[in-house]
Parts: structure tokens; sequence; C-alpha cells
């Protein structure tokens, strides 16, 4: 395989939202769907999101379960994974809990300007903290460009967790092999709150469709796994 097998996870509303626009994030998901993706996290070498989702959330990006920890360590990997940010512009937070927990350390993936602007900015990184890296993934970043870093640092499984700009992102670049999503059982309802996916040229038509390979509930979240191309299927 050439790049990392690719997974995007979306937790959604029934009307494609994936927060709403109040100051706390919007939970859209149950304590079982919860579980299964720090399961699918601890079966991956690397997770990404956007510099929009950092912002926002300030997320750790870390497996949960002490017990999936300590199975990674048993197969002689780090506890957590190696945790990716996309961004256009370089303009990151040294500080953010993204770059200051886990022990696999991240990397930023941007290009042009933003390369300058990103280093400079982890000039301020906190010592003793885990190890930052930037990476040029293309001026815009794409996600081939990302994908190409990641191929050359040994990841074979990577998990793509957002936003919006980067499933879009991905998805329009025909490079995501499986798609998890689990609907909550509500509605969102407002115009500018955050969508699933931005417009775009989607490889992904009537005529050349994901491939449905999993439907099932939890609890009243509706899970759906879709996948790409039915031989690059993960075992």
């Amino acid at each position: 395989m050439d790049r990392p097998y690719t997974i995007l996870s979306c937790a959604m509303s029934l009307d494609g939202r994936i927060d709403d626009t109040g100051p706390d994030r919007l939970r859209l998901s149950n304590d079982a769907d919860f579980a299964e993706i720090d399961a699918l996290r601890a079966d991956c070498d690397a997770i990404l999101v956007g510099a929009g989702t950092l912002r926002a959330d300030n997320p750790r990006l870390l497996v949960r379960s002490p017990e999936l920890r300590g199975r990674r360590r048993a197969e002689g990997r780090p506890e957590n994974l190696l945790k990716c940010v996309v961004t256009r512009s370089g303009d990151i937070d040294p500080a953010a809990r993204f770059f200051t927990t886990g022990d696999a350390g991240s990397v930023v993936h941007t290009g042009g300007a933003g390369l300058d602007t990103a280093r400079r900015a982890l000039e301020g990184h906190p010592e003793g903290a885990p190890p930052v890296e930037v990476a040029d993934a293309g001026d815009p970043p794409t996600a081939r460009g990302v994908l190409d870093d990641l191929a050359a640092r040994g990841v074979a499984r990577l998990l793509v967790e957002g936003g919006g700009h980067i499933h879009t992102m991905f998805l329009t670049e025909g490079l995501v092999d499986e798609l998890r999503v689990a609907v909550a059982p509500f509605f969102v309802g407002q115009e500018d709150a955050p969508r699933f996916v931005l417009p775009g040229p989607f490889p992904f038509t009537p005529s050349s469709p994901l491939r449905l390979a999993e439907a099932r509930a939890l609890g009243d979240v509706a899970v759906l796994r879709y996948v790409a191309a039915p031989d690059r299927e993960s075992a």
C-alpha cells in the first residue's frame, strides 16, 4: 500500500451538523459509541484533525482506556497515537493540549508561509513536552501531501476526526478508504452550525457510490460504515 489506510470518523445530527453554534461542544453520541471510537483509535497509528478543531475544542486525542493503552504497550507501540494537525496558516498554539499530552509526539502539516509561521510558534513549545515536527504537505496542504509524509513515517493506519474542511479535503481527493458515521437522533437546525462536509467535487457519486458495509444501532445512535473500495478494506 503506497499510503496509510485512511478511516474518516464523524458524529453528526440528522441534518448533517457536527456541532451547534453555542460555546460548549455539542454531544452528538453516547458512551457506547465513544468506547468504540476509543477502540478504533487504539487500532490506528496516527490521528488527524484540522486547526479549526484544535482551536475550537482543545482536544487531547488520546486513547482513553487503560486496557487499550496497555495492549498497545504490550505490542511495542506507544500508548497513544501520533497526532497530526493540518493548518494552512501555520498559526498554532504550542501550549494546546494536543501538543502537551501523549507519548507519541505530533506533526504540524502545513505549507508555504505556514511552515515558517508554525516553526516560530513552536519556539514556545513547553520544555519536556512530547516532540513536535513541522512537515510540508503542499501549498495549500493537501490530503495527498499529508499521506505521503505519514507513509514515510511508517504510519499504516490513519484516523481522521474532522472538522468539515478536513473531511471535505480527504473525501474530494478520493483518499478515504473507510467512512464511519454516527448519526444522532435529533436536528440542530442552525444555518451557521458546522457541517459534516462543504460543497466540492466528490468522487463518490450516484454512479460511483461508497459501499455500505455495516449499519447498526447503539442505543438511539445509528452507526453507518462505508468502504470506498472493497479490495482495500482493512481486516
